[in-house]
């Protein structure tokens, strides 16, 4: 059974107001039509790590969305390994080789596991990230929010109190305070920082 990799998405803003949100496509092509404000200038957020990104919107339609696959490639399918037993050798989709630095011990032990190190180290990680993967999720998730709350609303009443509440996760101290901010910034950082625990 193949799963699926979350799908980066996208957000463009003009001033205080959300233009389009969805794939790096569908938000670029939205954004080129729309006609440049001095006074309102376009930003574009990429929602996983609610930081700024620039996308070159010269050329035709073609032209954008082309360049735009090459800076934005389509989510990856992961798939659980097949149950027919594999050739000798490294497989050959996703494996990067890269150096690991251990103590004698932590070979050995290593060393002694069914499968070997590789294996050991793999299993060791996915244990690892299932055992934090909700708290992972939430730093991330603040972490977006934080970003681009420093960028559209840095200059917003409350933005410190509100950092704070944001960091100590003090859902609802951090509405109150972020409550007057204009509804578009106010409710996309809302969705940055909890869609994942609504």
């Amino acid at each position: 059974m193949a799963m699926i990799s979350m799908q980066r998405t996208f957000t463009a803003f003009q001033g205080q107001r959300r233009l389009a949100s969805g794939p790096a496509g569908e938000v670029a092509l939205v954004v080129k039509r729309m006609a440049p404000r001095p006074d309102e200038p376009i930003i574009i957020f990429e929602d996983g790590t609610g930081r700024s990104i620039d996308f070159d919107l010269r050329g035709g339609d073609r032209e954008v969305l082309a360049r735009l696959a090459k800076l934005v490639p389509p989510p990856i399918e992961e798939t659980t390994p097949p149950s027919e037993p594999r050739g000798r050798g490294r497989p050959k989709l996703g494996v990067v080789a890269r150096e690991v630095t251990l103590l004698p011990r932590h070979w050995e032990w290593l060393g002694a596991q069914p499968g070997g190190a590789s294996v050991a180290l793999r299993k060791l990680v996915d244990e690892a990230r299932r055992a934090s993967g909700d708290k992972d999720r939430a730093r991330q998730a603040r972490d977006a929010a934080y970003h681009f709350m420093s960028t559209m609303a840095g200059n917003l009443p409350q933005f410190e109190e509100a950092s704070r509440a944001l960091f100590a996760d003090d859902r609802r101290r951090f509405s109150g305070l972020i409550a007057d901010w204009p509804a578009d910034i106010r409710d996309h950082i809302v969705k940055l920082a909890y869609s994942d625990r609504a």
